[in-house]
């Protein structure tokens, strides 16, 4: 009983203690509460600047007041306090633990008598008062604050003090201290009273942020340019000034107590902030000189592998970011004259090494076939211009057939080498009036030229040469191309200047200005429909054919049905109801289409047909290749994401648990394999750009042009092509060669369009519009879709098993409308586009993969 009374009576003596300090803390909080409120109330007073606004003698009063509150609240809250002894403590361990008979009292009593039989009774009364004793409990103290202030005056003394510390902020300690000791504020150490607000602000086009000052001083360095502004608010005193080495200069006066002063940072110099001779802060600072940006020649300038565009690549660096660059090429004859100028556009703001190929078309420039000299300028946003090297090269141009449309070339050239050979020019396009059988006795030709000729012999101005050029140009191409293939490109222009509003209006709600634009685009349309009807009569005519032959799905050549339905393309843009806007233009181009054929039909000859359409299988053949390159580059992005993901894990710097050695050897032989198959796919990547330069100038040889995008793609596969050469990350150049294959097949689609006045969507076998051999073309085809339940079909419109002619697949198969083939095209283009993205889920991928295949 002994042994186990011991444990017993260490932990009533732990929960004595306890329950001393619980009753002490009980007794001891309600008493020191309006002390505790006096200090509150001072902390506030001292924090919110109330002993600084008061002067000296009143100061003092305050300070005796508050200590006088602080005694007599703890004379009052203290007397009569006693500490709380062992039998106060048992009681309350006793009535927290929820016992009874009070227990512990038993344990600490004796038996008065010495019998036996007392005796035992006496110890089986204190064992049972033992047994009770398993958990003892102390209690959280309960000091019962809230009898006393039921007022809760206490929580807005504390939301007070908050509220002073937030507005003392840095200052909170400096001004209790002078709430302390009001001598102080006699003292010469007068900064402390000051409020000081010191930044530099760096120039806007450095994108850096703003450099806080503090009353501690230091050193720093800013970009040149910057400005210094400071604020200086309280304290007592004059005005104060900064000192820039040796320079005083002074603050601008705000009120009686502020003053504010903004300088630029031209050059280092050591800063200091002085009042009533006493210097209150100091920084040394240093000028970073923004050092102008250089420009270069990423490869030597020259004519496009392909097409007549010229090829500059370039690249330009700024420490700060380079603002706008461009290209000036000279003429080499004349180094006097104004440069040409072409701006290089720049990605995402203003980057610090830009690098790019710009491949502009010159070739109708006054300035084509002649030598130039070639620079890249680039300037910074502090407006200095760094300048590369001078290359020469010769500007692509145009070749002509035409006798005379080569010969105004030429008298056109020579006017730009030499403006002053008027003469020679005058008499060059008198020997060409003169012979009227050169250009089949066209009279707008013999009066463009006769109109050039007077303009360079009467027209002294220097912008009179200029203006003959221009005419000289016109005729040419007119001479080469021919009325009817200039008024079907204005078609092909103003139909797809058409869409391109369709197309906006359907993203946003068309308001007045929409319906507005859309109005005059269909105005537009209207006119060149018009102006190509003319030009086909005209070559009609001229190739002595046969009137055309009616046909009822040839509507267009009505003139009332063109009225018509222009009209109503009109008025459909007027009330905005593009979704009608859109079947109207889709039934027109149809017609244009049907027009078109029929024109082809009518000629004598059927060379040029058949030879278009072999042109547009071309086309469409090199599209699908672009599709297909699109895959190839697809499954190398593939593997480069497999290749980062088998990298260790230690690959990032991270520390590894050792390996065993047969680990070591695996990881080893991993990364071995990984690095054979990043050669394979450099040598894979390598054949691709090569097909890819091939099919470029497959499609320039074809249309005459090359699609920008495709350029950035074969720029993409090159950076791809070195990353993988060096074991890099090729990821990001994959996936921007996917994406500007993409745009190229759009871009070639429209080339495609413009080239054969067609649309031809990617990888589609039919032009928008047309239709398949021996089937209409009429407006009802809907209208039989929709009534397809005739006898032998389902209720999907297909022929039934013992329907007539069930065994003919395919005889019934209607082409789409062009309003469904505008949205089938886009629907397969967002397919393509979110299928580049390889960073998407592997199973969104392989299910936009089955989508496409289908197509």
């Amino acid at each position: 009983m002994t042994a186990r009374r011991d444990p017993l009576a260490r932990r009533l003596a732990r929960g004595r203690r306890l329950a001393r300090l619980a009753l002490g803390w009980e007794a001891l909080w309600p008493r020191l509460w309006p002390a505790l409120g006096v200090i509150g109330l001072f902390l506030v007073a001292a924090l919110a600047g109330l002993f600084m606004a008061v002067p000296p003698w009143l100061h003092l009063l305050l300070l005796l007041g508050f200590a006088l509150a602080l005694g007599l609240a703890l004379w009052r809250g203290l007397r009569g306090l006693a500490w709380p002894g062992d039998a106060a403590a048992e009681r309350r361990i006793e009535a927290a633990s929820g016992l009874r008979h009070r227990p512990l009292s038993t344990l600490r009593d004796h038996a008065t008598t010495e019998d036996p039989a007392t005796l035992a009774l006496w110890r089986a009364h204190q064992a049972r008062a033992l047994a009770g004793l398993s958990r003892l409990r102390i209690g959280a103290p309960r000091p019962n604050l809230a009898a006393r202030d039921r007022r809760a005056l206490r929580g807005g003394l504390l939301v007070g003090l908050c509220a002073a510390l937030a507005m003392a902020g840095g200052e909170s300690g400096e001004r209790l201290r002078r709430a302390l000791w009001p001598s102080l504020m006699a003292a010469p150490a007068g900064v402390a009273a000051l409020r000081l607000e010191a930044w530099i602000t760096p120039p806007g086009y450095t994108g850096a942020a703003p450099v806080f000052l503090g009353l501690e001083g230091g050193s720093l360095t800013v970009p040149q340019g910057s400005t210094l502004q400071l604020a200086l608010s309280g304290g007592q005193g004059g005005a104060p000034e900064l000192r820039v080495d040796a320079r005083a200069i002074p603050f601008r006066t705000l009120d009686a107590g502020s003053h504010a002063l903004e300088m630029p940072l031209e050059q280092g110099a050591r800063l200091a902030l002085w009042r009533e001779g006493r210097e209150l802060a100091a920084w040394t600072v240093s000028v970073q000189a923004d050092a102008p940006p250089t420009a270069a020649f990423a490869e030597a300038p020259g004519p496009a592998a392909r097409g007549l565009a010229l090829r500059l690549p370039w690249r330009a660096e700024d420490d700060w970011g380079v603002g706008a660059a461009r290209a000036e090429l000279r003429l080499a004859a004349r180094p006097e004259a104004p440069p040409l100028v072409l701006e290089l556009p720049l990605s995402g703001g203003n980057p610090r090494q830009p690098r790019g190929v710009a491949q502009p078309d010159l070739s109708a420039h006054p300035w084509a076939g002649l030598p130039v000299r070639a620079r890249i300028v680039a300037r910074d946003g502090a407006g200095q211009e760094g300048t590369s090297e001078e290359a020469g090269l010769t500007l692509p141009e145009r070749s002509f057939n035409h006798p005379v449309a080569r010969a105004l070339v030429e008298l056109r050239k020579a006017l730009s080498a030499d403006p002053g050979g008027r003469e020679a020019a005058r008499l060059g396009l008198d020997r060409l009036a003169a012979a009227p059988e050169a250009f089949e006795h066209d009279i707008a030709t013999f009066l463009a030229l006769r109109v050039a000729r007077h303009r360079l012999q009467r027209d002294r101005r220097p912008e009179g040469v200029e203006e003959a050029q221009a005419l000289m140009w016109q005729t040419a191409v007119a001479l080469e191309e021919g009325r009817t293939d200039r008024t079907a490109r204005a078609l092909a222009a103003a139909r797809e200047a058409l869409r391109e509003a369709l197309a906006e209006a359907e993203r946003t709600p068309p308001d007045a200005a929409a319906r507005a634009e859309l109005e005059r685009r269909v105005q537009e349309l209207r006119e060149a429909v018009q102006r190509h009807l003319e030009a086909l009569a005209e070559r009609l005519r001229q190739e002595n054919a046969e009137a055309m032959p009616f046909d009822p799905s040839q509507r267009l050549m009505d003139q009332r049905e063109l009225d018509r339905r222009t009209q109503e393309m009109q008025d459909a843009a007027r009330e905005g109801r593009t979704d009608r806007l859109e079947q109207e233009l889709a039934e027109l181009e149809r017609m244009l289409d049907a027009l078109q054929e029929g024109r082809v039909a009518a000629r004598p000859e059927g060379g040029n047909a058949r030879r278009q359409q072999q042109q547009q299988q071309r086309g469409q053949q090199q599209m699908g290749a672009v599709q297909d390159m699109v895959q190839r580059q697809g499954e190398m992005l593939d593997r480069s994401h497999q290749r980062g993901e088998a990298q260790p894990p230690n690959a990032g710097g991270q520390r590894q648990a050792p390996q065993s050695r047969q680990q070591a050897q695996a990881q080893a032989q991993a990364q071995g394999e990984a690095g054979q198959q990043a050669r394979r796919d450099a040598s894979q990547q390598r054949a691709l750009r090569r097909a890819l330069g091939e099919l470029m100038q497959q499609f320039g040889d074809l249309t005459g042009e090359i699609p920008e995008a495709l350029g950035r793609a074969d720029q993409a596969m090159r950076q791809a092509q070195e990353a993988l050469g060096q074991g890099g990350d090729a990821a990001p150049h994959q996936q921007q060669a996917i994406r500007e294959l993409q745009e190229g097949g759009r871009q070639m689609a429209q080339s495609m369009q413009r080239q054969f006045g067609q649309g031809q969507g990617e990888g589609e076998g039919q032009g928008e519009g047309q239709a398949m051999p021996g089937q209409e073309q009429g407006s009802g085809q809907g209208q039989d879709r929709m009534t397809g339940q005739n006898q032998g079909r389902d209720p999907l419109g297909r022929p039934t098993r013992d329907a007539p002619g069930a065994n003919d697949q395919g005889s019934d198969t209607q082409v789409p409308q062009e309003a469904e083939m505008l949205r089938s095209r886009r629907i397969l283009e967002e397919l393509r586009r979110r299928g580049a993205e390889r960073e998407r889920p592997a199973s969104e991928l392989d299910y936009i993969d089955r989508l496409l295949k289908s197509f």
